[in-house]
């Protein structure tokens, strides 16, 4: 019996995450709602620049945190070539 509660609380904890942070980014919902007001054209571009840019945050989070491995890495096959 318990496992079915326990099973039950994690659906429900599941749902009630999903409705309340599925809301999309605010920078996307931003860039839609300028977008209804202008041609086609720059509303496609305007959302391709701003998911680029939410694409690239953690790609130059991982090269701050692993700079130094890069750096020995870049080194050793420098001095192999």
């Amino acid at each position: 019996m318990r496992s079915w509660k326990s099973l039950f609380v994690l659906i429900a904890v599941v749902l009630i995450t999903d409705v309340a942070l599925g809301q999309g980014c605010s920078q996307c919902k931003l860039l839609a709602e300028q977008g209804s007001e202008l041609d086609e054209a720059s509303f496609g571009s305007n959302i391709n620049y701003g998911i680029l840019y939410l694409m690239a945050m953690p790609y130059i989070i991982l090269l701050i945190m692993f700079r130094k491995r890069l750096v020995s890495l870049a080194k050793s096959l420098l001095k192999k070539a």
